[in-house]
């Protein structure tokens, strides 16, 4: 139609409304499934949601520093292969050997399900590792500030004013 008046549409503050309402709708259930009571206030809701988003979206979960401070990768990384082995010097080969042969094949379908639940695990391991790192560089940026805040206020002090 010609002459009819053109509506724009800012897509930037129609998804920003669309995330706002999702946030909400994901507060509320939270709230009413018991989730924290300072969940109440949207604005910690919000903060923290950034958080946690920041440590899943934006961190390289191959490169932190968690991982690097445990000494032994055995430690904290799953180990989903198996391995067969006997302390027996004598029969020890006929042990793995009925391990591997007749063992093996009877209980693969436990194993193959618990691989997947082990993948799993080690999946939110990085991702849990991802969000205490982002909350230490959250809490050493604060640290930084409030030193910062303290260090001018003790100098204006100190210059009587």
């Amino acid at each position: 139609m010609i002459g009819a008046p053109r509506s724009t549409i800012s897509v930037e503050r129609l998804m920003r409304e669309i995330e706002d309402e999702v946030r909400r709708a994901r507060r509320t259930r939270l709230l009413a499934h018991g989730g924290a009571s300072d969940y109440q206030d949207a604005d910690v809701f919000a903060s923290v949601e950034r958080t946690l988003r920041r440590a899943l979206e934006e961190r390289n979960r191959d490169v932190l520093l968690l991982p690097e401070l445990i000494s032994d990768e055995s430690d904290w990384q799953l180990q989903t292969h198996l391995r067969f082995s006997s302390h027996r010097r004598l029969i020890g080969p006929f042990v793995v050997f009925v391990k591997r042969r007749l063992l093996l094949p009877a209980t693969r379908w436990l194993y193959e399900y618990s691989l997947e639940n082990f993948r799993r695990q080690q999946r939110v391991n990085a991702l849990l590792f991802a969000c205490v790192e982002e909350l230490a560089i959250e809490n050493a940026k604060l640290r930084k500030l409030a030193e910062l805040g303290s260090a001018r206020s003790e100098n204006l002090k100190g210059t009587g004013a």
